[in-house]
């Protein structure tokens, strides 16, 4: 029973597992920063385009 002990102590394949899902995480992390941003860049610049094209006279162009 002691030896199973020792052996589960010292056994390291789950600090492997956890390395693995931290690293995921900080990667889903970021994609999902980054989608926020680009999403309110679109937004923004669909509606300077609508203000833009409301501006315009028909002909104009």
């Amino acid at each position: 029973m002691l030896n199973f002990i020792k052996n589960f102590r010292a056994d390291e394949d789950g600090a492997v597992t956890v390395d693995w899902v931290v690293l995921t995480a900080a990667v889903v992390g970021l994609a999902v920063a980054a989608y926020s941003s680009i999403k309110t860049g679109a937004s923004d610049m669909t509606a300077a385009t609508n203000t833009y094209m409301a501006a315009q006279t028909p002909g104009s162009f």
